[in-house]
């Protein structure tokens, strides 16, 4: 770790730390600095505070940017060695130096926002000074944005850990010192240092039993992340996954669904309009599953597995909820049971797009509300088939699995 250590010593009794962890933001650091330090200054004018760029390095003068910022609250660079990249990297950074100065409450920005405000701050930072440990964004989002958690990570915390947190990997957070310490104490693997930190940081505030809040911050506007969307997708499922298959203690038996409240802006405005390129995607869906047969056939139901196929081999792309939700399970249950854990989320891929695809076509006449009402009863699928996968989980099923034999089907599963 990199850092400018004098400025770090100069600091006391510094009460809030804002962090922005970055990679080539060079064009738009200076601008979320700059609403960073209107928030501080306006929202929490008699508190100590810090303003922390943790940095992978960039080649593209991230670092002046960031430092050539007026701001009237101090402001530290911190950096990975050069060529160590990852955003979780740039998060354990960040956790340390909060750790250093005693920091009582963290709140990170993404370096890219176009649509932060100085009341971002307010919203993040606030709950935590009134008692909560962790506060997760809740944005205003298009339907066809936030794929990743509409489909797969927000369905699996509210169905199997039983939190009703809308966007678990946001990216803007609000958190205590407490959390810091809880965080810095897990095991940190590859996937945790990169794009799965969000939901590392998500799934441990569940699983440690800390009070949570969501934060409504209106609509997040920011580079688009189709170009890194497949090491994301793989960083951030294969990190779920182990958190939800390490802590199965802490999820099984949990029989209620908690609402989560909600601070800040409460009534949002629609997003704005976004469009998605579904062709390419069914390309891709095709090519994927063809390409995972043979570890798809192993991880699948036979009715997931035939509903699948005929979807791919006839282009029909009609995945429903509960199709998608058992798919899911079952390849949860592989990933735990195979011993292929690379192989079984390359061949969640496929799956993933055509569930995508599937959406934005029953979707596609719907407005932001009911189109929202179809992601959460998507939620709740989740939550009703979960017995299905404790039922695997519990039925010794690994060693038959791993053998080459079929997994329960979901239907008897369920009955």
């Amino acid at each position: 770790m990199i850092t400018y250590y004098k400025m770090v010593r100069s600091l006391s009794n510094v009460d809030i730390v804002v962090g922005i962890p970055s990679f080539n933001e060079a064009d738009s650091i200076s601008f979320v600095t700059t609403q960073v330090d209107k928030g501080l200054k306006e929202h929490f004018p008699g508190k100590g505070a810090a303003i922390v760029n943790v940095d992978n390095n960039s080649p593209d003068n991230t670092k002046q940017a960031f430092l050539g910022t007026k701001t009237q609250a101090p402001k530290i660079y911190v950096s990975t060695p050069e060529n160590v990249r990852g955003k979780g990297n740039n998060f354990y950074n960040l956790f340390l130096l909060c750790q250093r100065l005693g920091a009582k409450t963290t709140i990170v920005v993404d370096a890219d926002l176009r649509s932060i405000t100085p009341e971002w701050v307010k919203f993040l930072a606030a709950p935590v000074m009134e008692g909560y440990d962790f506060v997760a964004p809740l944005y205003s989002r298009h339907k066809y944005d936030g794929t990743i958690t509409n489909n797969i990570v927000y369905p699996l915390i509210y169905g199997l850990m039983g939190k009703n947190i809308r966007q678990p990997i946001g990216g803007d957070f609000g958190f205590s010192g407490k959390m810091v310490e809880h965080w810095l104490k897990q095991e940190w693997d590859h996937t945790t240092r990169q794009f799965g930190i969000d939901n590392f940081m998500t799934t441990h505030a569940v699983f440690g039993g800390y009070k949570i809040c969501q934060a409504g911050l209106g609509a997040k506007l920011h580079k688009v992340s189709q170009p890194k969307l497949n090491e994301m997708f793989v960083q951030v499922i294969t990190t779920l996954f182990e958190n939800i298959i390490k802590n199965r203690q802490a999820w099984e038996k949990e029989d209620m669904v908690e609402e989560i409240p909600v601070y800040g802006l409460q009534d949002m405005d629609e997003p704005g309009s976004l469009e998605i390129d579904t062709e390419e995607m069914k390309k891709t869906a095709t090519y994927e599953f063809f390409k995972n047969l043979f570890v798809l056939r192993q991880c699948l139901s036979d009715e997931s597995f035939r509903k699948m196929y005929q979807a791919m081999k006839f282009q029909t792309y009609d995945i429903d909820s509960t199709t998608w939700a058992g798919a899911v399970y079952d390849i949860l249950y592989s990933f735990s049971a195979l011993g292929k854990k690379k192989e079984v989320i390359d061949a969640v891929k496929p799956l993933y797009f055509a569930r995508v695809v599937s959406f934005a076509s029953q979707a596609a006449g719907l407005d932001h509300e009911k189109a929202e009402k179809e992601i959460r009863h998507q939620a709740r699928m989740f939550r009703e088939l979960k017995p299905y996968l404790v039922e695997k989980l519990g039925s010794g099923q690994s060693q038959e699995i791993a053998a080459g034999k079929k997994p329960a089907s979901l239907k008897t599963a369920i009955e």
